[in-house]
């Protein structure tokens, strides 16, 4: 039976929590076909590779087929909550398929059989790739659709008014998390000086009527912020009050930017405590992140070494020099020489102060989307991020990463508050949460935001992550100028 279209199944907008949950549990059943027919599909090409036939190879193939399903299975990974939400879901499919190929493995030597390493080494890693693709794929039109408002969760926000507009503020950043902010309670039951609202959420009431608001209003996420009045006893009544209503209940800690494998749960005698582990800034990680930097650069450069070529070519039609080197601020307030492409006239430097008054950028930074001092081929090379490649150099040299904080001038250190000095604790990358998340659009706020989380949430997952999305955000264009 073939796999329900994604695009027919994740279409229905949401407008009760019927309605939420019914594309909720869509999802669920087309993740779960995709993978069926992801699955059998591989084991299909197998045999036809393998020309197995309809012997012990067939039926080493329909072992290992089980033993992927019941790997997924193990490790949830068809759970509703992890879902098209981070790098759980992806998680959980290479735990559950590295099982299922060692408990295959397992078997074959404790059976002597030696005809198993085809599915160990082939099959099953295989399978795994393909099965993060089709969940990638159904991921990518969940966002779509969530870019126009539909497969979203309503959340009513318990809190003060500074962190309701937060999360108001998050979720609007990000609608592919599938959040909309419908309401709101707070302490007072007001917003404040008049105010009925919160960023555009009405107020609906105050801290002791959430639980009557969540079955009004049909809501599907109840997000707990700090505030005053909010007690250990209310969250409780709270919780017991939304059991069985298939309501989510979310608690904000506090612990602003700070996520993943930082965060772990330290109960004392029945008590839940966060317990909060240092960043990982040193140690056999980072010796490795800084190794497969420098081979991967090398060998970019490599691979890229007849573009440079035709680029430095092109570059020099004006008779300027190839190359740009400035002065940027490294890790530990380290300066170093940055290369890039020139992109602008010979004396672009020399006409900042000329232009100050067109600056669109924003804090220290200068910008502008149309800068007269960038040359023809220039204004290619930034569209295309071409421009920083030769920055391939700076990791080789370990002056730079392929992933980190966007590297800083020192005008701009010079401004930076004690919050954001902490980016000089590790390299600068080519590529960072800055570039996949908009580069030249977004506020400086927003930039020093993302490289902090970058900081403090290292990890080389994180860094898989963003030179993923890096290709895309280098084919969308959005923000370079």
């Amino acid at each position: 039976m073939p796999a329900p279209r994604a695009a027919e199944v994740l279409s229905p907008s949401v407008t009760a929590p019927a309605s939420s949950r019914r594309w909720q549990r869509r999802l669920v059943k087309v993740v779960v076909a995709t993978d069926l027919v992801v699955i059998a599909t591989v084991a299909t090409i197998a045999g036809i590779i393998g020309d197995w036939g309809f012997g012990p190879a067939l039926r080493l193939n329909i072992v290992a087929a089980v033993l992927v399903l019941a790997g997924l299975v193990a490790f949830r990974a068809w759970d509703r909550g992890v879902l098209g939400q981070g790098a759980e879901e992806f998680n959980r499919v290479l735990r559950g398929t590295v099982v299922a190929s060692v408990l295959l493995a397992l078997a074959g030597m404790a059976l002597k059989a030696e005809a198993v390493r085809p599915w160990i080494f082939g099959v099953i890693p295989a399978t795994a790739a393909a099965l993060l693709l089709g969940r990638y794929a159904v991921r990518r039109v969940l966002h779509r659709a969530r870019q126009d408002a539909r497969c979203m969760s309503s959340v009513l926000v318990v809190g003060s008014e500074n962190a309701i507009g937060d999360l108001v503020a998050r979720t609007r950043r990000v609608p592919h998390h599938g959040w909309t902010v419908t309401a709101a309670c707070t302490s007072t039951g007001t917003a404040g000086e008049g105010r009925t609202d919160i960023a555009g959420v009405p107020v609906v009431g105050d801290l002791d009527d959430v639980a009557r608001h969540v079955r009004e209003l049909g809501i599907d996420v109840v997000a707990v912020a700090p505030t005053p009045g909010w007690t250990p006893k209310r969250l409780h009544s709270l919780a017991w009050d939304l059991e069985g209503a298939g309501v989510e209940l979310v608690v904000d800690p506090g612990l602003m930017e700070v996520t993943g494998p930082r965060l772990h749960v330290a109960p004392v005698d029945g008590l839940p405590l966060l317990r909060l582990t240092e960043p990982r800034w040193g140690g056999p990680a980072r010796i490795a992140k800084n190794m497969v930097d420098r081979l991967a650069a090398a060998a970019m450069v490599l691979v890229f070494s007849p573009l440079f070529l035709v680029l430095a070519v092109l570059i020099r039609q004006d008779g300027g020099p190839v190359f740009y080197r400035q002065e940027r601020v490294g890790r530990g307030g380290r300066t170093f020489r940055m290369i890039k492409f020139r992109s602008m006239v010979v004396n672009a430097d020399q006409q900042v102060a000329q232009l100050a008054a067109a600056n669109e950028g924003s804090g220290p930074l200068f910008k502008m989307k149309r800068d007269p001092r960038i040359t023809r081929i220039g204004g290619v090379l930034r569209r295309l991020s071409l421009d920083e490649l030769p920055q391939l150099f700076n990791v080789i040299g370990g002056s730079m990463s392929l992933v980190g904080p966007r590297p800083a001038l020192q005008r701009e250190v010079a401004t930076y508050t004690e919050d954001a000095l902490r980016k000089l604790v590790v390299r600068p990358g080519l590529t960072g949460l800055w570039q996949v998340s908009g580069r030249s659009d977004l506020t400086w706020e927003e930039s020093v935001r993302l490289d902090l989380r970058y900081v403090e949430n290292w990890s080389p997952a994180l860094d898989a992550s963003i030179l993923w999305k890096t290709v895309g955000a280098i084919v969308g264009g959005r923000g370079a100028y």
